[in-house]
């Protein structure tokens, strides 16, 4: 499969929107997946560091995967230093290499940014999500009630 990876851009969040609303859907989850949510939530935020959507050859969005700096109230109770990743993906695309490459950019934009570490929260009963970033190199660090934290832990930049 051919894929490109961007930066997302408002135009997407439909696109973006849609993908959202059939992961929460899968999950039994309430959370909003609206077009103005997307926005606000993953392109525009003012902690973003990266939002980046993966596009197959005929020009569709097969997921996205959000980076932010973890700042002060932040909803997982990260230090500051800490990126917080976001991945969802189509599931017509599940294991074809979307996550993967998404993941790359995403890496690329926390080594930018300094970030000593990438946590991704992700429900205890989401067993695919919880895999994925075990691919990825993130490795179990904390249990929270109903959820698995795992951390991914950066090299420091050369000198």
């Amino acid at each position: 499969m051919t894929l490109t990876i961007r930066a997302a851009t408002v135009a997407d969040a439909k696109a973006m929107s849609r993908i959202l609303r059939d992961v929460l859907v899968s999950w039994n989850s309430p959370r909003p997946f609206a077009p103005d949510h997307v926005t606000a939530h993953y392109i525009t935020h003012p902690d973003g560091l990266r939002c980046s959507v993966a596009v197959d050859a005929a020009g569709d969005i097969l997921g996205f995967q959000s980076l932010k700096r973890a700042t002060e109230g932040n909803p997982f109770d990260l230090p500051d230093g800490y990126g917080i990743i976001g991945s969802y993906v189509d599931a017509s695309a599940t294991g074809q290499g979307v996550g993967r490459a998404l993941f790359a950019a995403s890496l690329a934009a926390a080594q930018a940014a300094g970030l000593a570490k990438i946590d991704a929260t992700i429900a205890d009963s989401n067993a695919a999500g919880l895999a994925y970033y075990a691919a990825m190199g993130f490795r179990t660090y904390r249990q929270l009630p109903g959820a698995i934290g795992k951390v991914y832990v950066l090299d420091p930049p050369a000198a």
